[in-house]
């Protein structure tokens, strides 16, 4: 099974920030990191979840309502961390391209499902190409017409669909050319024999930061056993070191 850092080492730490990256890529045996993009006001990639700044910091609003400058102001609780702000693109890759470089992989999900971004696909595929790390991404999102833009933009791109069922992926797959199926966990529909020809990078919800986490393990056996190949963990690092 290998293992991914959802929104970095998010059980522990804020997600989606440098921190919540820093300590992942000090993970021995990660196969990647998971994390979300949205752009802002003035056209710049940011890492963040959700559409609206609510929940992980002390304002209000859209980020595309945001100019990037605006945004970092804004403070991330890191509660005995120094606070974080929601990072650029560009940041992040300053932090992890040094992993990316010696074989961890980046997921990076365009949050474009509820706002379809203009130019984001050209943007993120620029940005790849700009820093040489374009074999180290998957790229993936809800969207499908999202998935087939970038596979026309980049043929070579790696990219997987994502869904809640992975009968539904697999049904998103055959019209976008996406490389991989992204269900819900919970969400396998189908006998292993149907997916077995693909990679199933299977996601969770829940147990964020500042959630105490549970102490308790997922049985990785089993969800092997259903088809999944990859799991995107919140606290991958109680699976690995």
């Amino acid at each position: 099974m290998k293992i991914w850092a959802h929104r970095g080492c998010s059980q522990r730490y804020p997600e989606n920030t440098l921190l919540a990256f820093e300590k992942a890529i000090k993970l021995n045996n990660l196969t990647g990191i998971e994390l979300d993009i949205q752009l802002t006001k003035d056209g710049e990639i940011v890492v963040i979840h959700d559409e609206r700044v609510d929940r992980t910091t002390e304002s209000i609003g859209f980020v595309r309502d945001y100019a990037l400058a605006e945004l970092k102001r804004l403070h991330i609780y890191a509660d005995v961390n120094q606070s974080q702000q929601i990072p650029t693109m560009e940041e992040v890759f300053d932090l992890i391209e040094p992993r990316l470089k010696t074989g961890m992989k980046v997921n990076i999900e365009l949050k474009n499902s509820v706002y379809p971004y203009p130019g984001m696909e050209e943007k993120i595929l620029d940005l790849a190409a700009k820093r040489g790390v374009e074999d180290a991404i998957v790229f993936s999102s809800f969207s499908a017409k999202s998935m087939e833009r970038i596979k026309k933009l980049n043929p070579k791109a790696e990219t997987g669909i994502l869904d809640s069922k992975v009968s539904d992926c697999l049904y998103k797959l055959r019209g976008t050319g996406a490389d991989a199926l992204h269900p819900y966990w919970k969400g396998i529909d189908l006998l292993p024999d149907r997916i077995k020809e693909y990679t199933v990078r299977a996601w969770f919800t829940g147990h964020l930061y500042p959630e105490k986490p549970t102490g308790t393990r997922l049985d990785l056996s089993e969800l092997e056993k259903s088809g999944i190949t990859d799991v995107f963990l919140n606290e991958p690092e109680m699976y690995i070191n």
